[in-house]
């Protein structure tokens, strides 16, 4: 009996882990596959792998977008696209589980149902095109597909990943993650205001949100500020260098007049940024308050909320986390609600409401198409003012030489006398917005007298350098702009202010620049440094040393970089993400025990200690990197390996030089930090533009069809 009943419970035992190992994808319920058969699709490959997409139609381009970017990261695509079914934390774990959460407490799904039908017939044929062409490669690679019942996806799923993801650009994580956890929020964006809504006079650093995953610098230089009288433009984004908002290079070419050079994320069917013949524009993160949190009174059955002095049901839904464990797939209950101000989150503290720029809309997809197909800057403004996407820079260049900044973002129509930059009360009306404000109230400096505009992640109102100042005043601080500035952007007005005419070599000279200014919170914090006593620690004072006469260049070549780099990137993440300094002697103490640790001294040469490194086996790399956490030369954020180096992983990622000449005939030059194939060991593509990279060298970008198809290039069809 005793052992009839083992057998039994072992039997049970198993069903329920094979139950576990297989109920989620039995459960997945895929869409039907979207109907699209493309007239003419070629794909070329120039040297370096770079993919260019030839169509009769736009449509026909998009399909062969999704199919070339399949080929060389199918892995990463699989897992954004798992991000809009809710099914990311069945294929990641519990990291994805999160985002699931994410997803449903913003419930993209309904937002996405809704506006789908409504997009333009030519956006929803793009969409679809593109869909189709991930699902070609799925029928055809079925051994690389990672999770069951995922495919076929439809352009509808693409266009939920644009919802979930474009509130994130601006701080959305941080705020929901300070909700959910408890935690007390960090001052949003913007200047700080008084509970009246009046400016209060601050420090720099405050705490506020993390947004240390984003950054990009920016250039424009005008034809009267060129040597030679043309128009130039650097992107210059600072992305992650692998995953869902890693760029990927491509050149699209349809005949219906769509020609774009540029890069987009894993999950777009077109460039978000880049140039075609006659225009071109990059992008920065912008930093201003664009979240708002409620805090809501609930009854004492914590189902209702009080608004404008009556009651309304918090509307309430069960939802099912599908969180994978080693071979097992969980099923983890969460609650979400909802109240008239957008999601809500319970905590120990209360309820709290978020409503955050561009909720609710998909109108990003329309606007980036149509930024694409501009072919004047009256067209470009036009896209522009569409206003889909909720916030990022925009700077802007073109073959007529016109340059400018544009501040883009979805601000909030907000009325006055309430603290907007603090909690807000939740029982009324009078502090719920409902409209943005038009794209001529963003601010703007066009063609300015300085003949350049630039941008670092800092306060727009100095883009074009002393004597071209925007007027600060003239905006109101509830839209929440930044006052902020950093070294890249301090630096970057340095440059162009002392360079007189420039020319070709002296913009990429600016653009590879790795110095910090000797003003501003480094220096600040160099003093602190510098100041301790150190009398009863030899090694701190020798560090000490170092830094007095370190030469504020981390170009690897002088005394003291390493030692610089280390200590001054603790600084350098506080003072963006708003928070107060670090400990100076907890800062330079762990770097001497560090460099000591594993490099037998203070002073290994930086390339030594930092290192571009990616891959294993015969086609690893493992090379010198210089710059640092906030230099123009950017080597932002780094793990620390094994051995001691720091595994660069954040920084200068996408970066194309753009240029226009007198006559308006365009050419541009780019470089990425691995290949084209960044998930593809076996790829000559793999890490083929590493040594480029590391030297400050560009690669060609062959545009113009008859030079690639000259160069060699390999031509196929998906």
């Amino acid at each position: 009996m005793l052992r009839r009943i083992l057998l039994g419970f072992l039997a049970l035992v198993v069903v329920a882990a094979v139950s576990l190992a297989f109920w989620e994808p039995l459960t997945a319920e895929a869409p039907p596959a979207p109907v699209f058969k493309p007239a003419d699709v070629r794909i070329a490959r120039d040297n370096f792998g770079v993919p260019h997409i030839f169509g009769k139609t736009d449509a026909d381009v998009a399909y062969g977008v999704a199919y070339a970017h399949a080929e060389d990261d199918f892995s990463t695509l699989q897992e954004v696209l798992a991000m809009t079914r809710g099914r990311a934390g069945a294929m990641l774990g519990e990291d994805g589980a999160k985002v699931d959460y994410a997803a449903a407490l913003l419930d993209i799904r309904a937002t996405t149902r809704r506006d789908w039908p409504r997009l333009p017939e030519d956006v929803k044929n793009l969409f679809t095109a593109y869909a189709a062409g991930l699902n070609h490669y799925a029928d055809k690679h079925p051994g690389e597909v990672r999770l069951s019942g995922l495919f076929p996806v439809t352009g509808e799923d693409v266009v939920a990943g644009f919802v979930l993801r474009s509130p994130f650009f601006f701080g959305l994580d941080s705020v929901l993650g300070s909700l959910v956890e408890g935690t007390e929020i960090g001052r949003e964006g913007g200047p700080a205001l008084d509970k009246s809504g009046k400016l209060v006079p601050r420090e720099l650093t405050p705490v506020g949100t993390d947004p240390a995953d984003n950054g990009s610098n920016a250039m424009a230089v005008a034809p009267a500020r060129s040597t030679d009288g043309a128009t130039r433009l650097v992107s210059n984004s600072h992305q992650p260098w692998t995953g869902g908002v890693a760029w990927y290079e491509l050149v699209v070419h349809s005949d219906e007049g769509w020609d774009f050079a540029g890069a987009n994320f894993p999950g777009s069917p077109y460039p978000f940024l880049g140039h075609n013949k006659y225009l071109g524009w990059t992008n920065t993160v912008n930093r201003p308050d664009l979240i708002d949190v409620y805090k809501l009174v609930l009854d004492d059955s914590g189902e209702n909320y009080r608004f404008d002095g009556a009651w309304r049901p918090l509307a309430e839904q069960r939802i099912w986390l599908k969180v994978k464990f080693g071979p097992f797939v969980l099923p983890v209950p969460r609650t979400i609600w909802q109240s008239v101000h957008g999601p809500v989150v319970k905590n120990e503290k209360g309820a709290f409401a978020i409503r955050y720029a561009g909720i609710d809309q998909a109108n990003m997809v329309t606007q980036y198409y149509r930024l694409n197909k501009a072919k004047s800057f009256a067209e470009w403004r036009a896209a522009m003012a569409g206003q889909g996407v909720p916030a990022t820079n925009f700077i802007y260049a073109d073959a007529k030489g016109n340059i400018g900044l544009f501040y883009n973002a979805m601000f909030p129509d907000r009325p006055a006398g309430f603290n907007w930059r603090g909690v807000l009360p939740g029982d009324t009306s009078a502090d719920l917005w409902t409209k943005t404000l038009p794209f001529d109230r963003v601010p703007a400096l066009v063609n300015p007298r300085s003949g350049y505009v630039m941008n670092a992640n800092n306060t727009p109102w100095v883009a074009a350098g002393p004597g071209d100042e925007l007027d600060a005043a003239a905006f109101s601080p509830l839209l929440g702009i930044e006052d902020d500035m950093t070294n890249r952007a301090v630096r970057l007005i340095e440059l162009f202010e002392a360079s007189g005419q420039i020319d070709e070599a002296r913009l990429k000279a600016i653009k590879y620049d790795t110095a910090y200014s000797r003003r501003g919170y480094a220096k600040a914090w160099m003093d602190r440094l510098l100041a301790l006593d150190t009398k009863d620690d030899p090694a701190l004072a020798r560090a000490q040393e170092l830094l007095r006469a370190w030469d504020w260049t981390l170009d690897g070549r002088g005394k003291g970089d390493a030692l610089a780099l280390m200590v001054l990137r603790p600084a350098n993440g506080r003072h963006y993400q708003r928070r107060a300094a670090p400990d100076p002697r907890t800062v330079l103490k762990e770097t001497v025990a560090h460099l000591q640790e594993h490099f037998n001294g203070l002073d290994p040469k930086l390339g030594t200690v930092l290192r571009l490194r990616h891959g294993e086996g015969a086609n690893r790399v493992d090379l010198p990197l210089d710059g640092g956490n906030d230099t123009v030369r950017a080597s932002t954020l780094w793990d620390e390996e094994p051995d001691g180096r720091l595994k660069v992983r954040h920084g200068d990622s996408f970066i194309m030089f753009v240029t226009w000449d007198r006559n308006g005939r365009v050419r541009s030059e780019s470089i990425q930090p691995f290949g084209a194939a960044t998930t593809r060991p076996d790829s000559p593509h793999y890490n083929d533009q590493a040594p480029l990279f590391v030297a400050h060298k560009l690669k060609p970008v062959l545009f113009d069809p008859a030079a690639l198809k000259a160069s060699g290039a390999r031509f196929y069809r998906p």
